[in-house]
């Protein structure tokens, strides 16, 4: 969801950058300037988020424009695929346009409109019933993950970068988190959830975020042979894009870069029942990488970190549908409580990094108040999300 890859927030940040090129074919939109083109190339849809200023970050008007042509397309007996990428040379989609939706106001419909037709476009992605393949080359975040995670293939260069950093404005992981990340190894996903821990290139792949890993330099070469397959199916693109993948082996080869923390991440996170555990593992820990948590951790909203950890494990249990229900019932309460707005703030409007929580502990955070983002108690003009 959030847009908010920007510099010092969290460590490693990398400048990434792609040269695309427009996909031949019947432009459905005339202008370049269209913040979202979407090409009907023969039996295929191609969609280019065209924002390169705002990393691509994907806000209402896309999403209102995306909703339809996919649901037209997956409907069409004569569409075989869909291609979505990014233009420019730094993202995919850097995430959901919040700075926009934070500076609408508390309890604005703005906010609750963009998230209900983002979880909506979400779901049709995961329900696609021809293959949507993502051409990943940049960073991908938030509401850029929820553009991606939930097609047939994501395909990644050693360019993308991958975060999602929501629980650092005092939101929490949404666009179908809840869903993917508790289905990554062991407490992978819960890690990540919670820290905002970026993971760039080939790790992607290893994660089992992407699905395949492609050299950038040959990123338009494969789309441009994705485009020439009279007949795609799932067993084709797979087939190509395996091909390319074997050409990279070496750099394929390489190992996950948090190897050696699984066993720290899958101690502290898994063997725990609250967020408070997970804190005490990691002291108990008392590893310079255990130190390194711990810092970033106590940077974040702890309203943020107890909701996202109990998201984390009702969507273990639950249909993608039924977490993108949830996640809309816990995003509308979020846009009537402090911590998004202070988050936003701090991150993103006055960009100080010294944003004032409330309530600012952990042990502040009742369960109570934890359970009012998924409390059957809405916030005013709420109505569920129907998918």
């Amino acid at each position: 969801m959030a847009n908010i890859c920007i510099r010092r927030l969290l460590p490693c940040n990398k400048h990434t950058s792609w040269n695309t090129l427009y996909p031949i074919g019947k432009r459905m939109m005339s202008s370049e300037e269209e913040e979202v083109i979407l090409t009907k190339d023969g039996n295929k849809g191609v969609i280019v988020l065209n924002r390169p200023k705002q990393l691509n970050a994907l806000n209402l008007t896309m999403t209102r424009k995306l909703y339809p042509q996919l649901r037209k397309w997956d409907m069409d007996s004569e569409m075989k695929m869909v291609i979505i990428k990014g233009t420019g040379d730094k993202a995919f989609c850097a995430g959901g346009d919040i700075k926009a939706i934070a500076q609408s106001g508390v309890g604005s419909p703005a906010g609750l409109d963009f998230f209900r037709e983002e979880y909506r476009l979400n779901n049709q992605i995961g329900s696609m019933a021809i293959p949507y393949v993502a051409l990943i080359n940049g960073i991908v975040m938030g509401g850029g993950v929820g553009l991606s995670i939930h097609g047939a293939y994501r395909v990644v260069t050693e360019k993308a970068v991958f975060a999602m950093p929501e629980t650092a404005i005092g939101f929490f992981p949404d666009v179908g988190g809840s869903h993917f990340l508790p289905r990554l190894p062991g407490k992978l996903g819960l890690f990540l959830a919670l820290t905002g821990n970026r993971l760039q290139g080939r790790d992607l792949f290893k994660a089992g975020i992407a699905t395949h890993f492609v050299c950038s330099e040959r990123l338009d070469e494969l789309e441009k042979d994705l485009l020439r397959m009279q007949k795609p199916d799932l067993k084709g693109i797979d087939a190509l894009l395996t091909r390319y993948q074997e050409q990279w082996e070496a750099d394929f080869k390489k190992e996950f870069s948090l190897k050696q923390y699984i066993g720290r991440i899958n101690a502290a996170f898994g063997a725990a029942e609250s967020v408070e555990q997970i804190f005490e593992n990691l002291k108990k820990d008392q590893s310079d990488w255990a130190k390194q948590q711990l810092e970033v951790l106590s940077k974040m909203s702890p309203t943020s970190l107890k909701v996202t950890f109990k998201a984390f494990h009702d969507g273990a249990k639950m249909s993608l549908p039924e977490c993108l229900k949830m996640e809309y019932r816990i995003a509308s309460q979020m846009m009537y409580q402090h911590d998004f707005f202070e988050g936003v703030r701090a991150q993103l409007i006055d960009k100080d990094r010294n944003p004032k929580w409330k309530p600012d502990r952990l042990e502040e955070v009742t369960e109570d108040h934890v359970n009012l983002y998924f409390s059957s108690a809405p916030p005013p003009n709420f109505k569920e999300l129907q998918l």
